[in-house]
């Protein structure tokens, strides 16, 4: 298993959907995914396997605090299954592709255990312009 990793730009058609990398599609360990936004500016798309850990991870953080419903709440209520077509493409809903700023290009990048979808310039603003020196880290990660 290699994990989700490096990047590609697909155009979103009218309907609203993008094609998945089919090196994202033989990743993912079956065809179903859960698509929402849980941080701002980017879409985050869960393999099934995947998936349900987060579940899992959000069922005790709403058992154990009491303050915590409203967050799962709303954090669930933008969720979304989706599945490749016979094209290989997911629809993304309107909703979330107003909340993401996705038209026209979209970039799908692989991290590690799930696929993050983001509009282009807003990679390059938001992740790009916040990398700064990566060699600061580079022996930590890579030995």
């Amino acid at each position: 298993m290699n994990g989700f990793v490096g990047q590609y730009e697909h155009q979103m058609d009218q309907k609203g959907r993008v094609s998945l990398p089919s090196a994202f599609r033989r990743e993912a360990e079956g065809d179903r995914f859960v698509l929402l936004q849980w941080e701002p500016r980017y879409l985050t798309l869960f393999p099934e396997e995947k998936w349900r850990e987060v579940q899992g991870n959000l069922l005790e953080f709403r058992r154990s605090e009491p303050s915590a419903w409203h967050h799962v709440r709303a954090i669930i209520s933008n969720a979304v299954e989706v599945a490749p077509d016979k094209q290989g493409r997911i629809l993304v809903p309107a909703a979330l592709q107003q909340a993401a700023e996705l038209s026209g290009a979209v970039l799908l990048s692989g991290n590690l255990d799930r696929v993050e979808l983001w509009n282009p310039a807003v990679y390059r603003e938001v992740v790009q312009g916040q990398v700064g020196d990566i060699q600061q880290f580079a022996h930590k990660l890579f030995g």
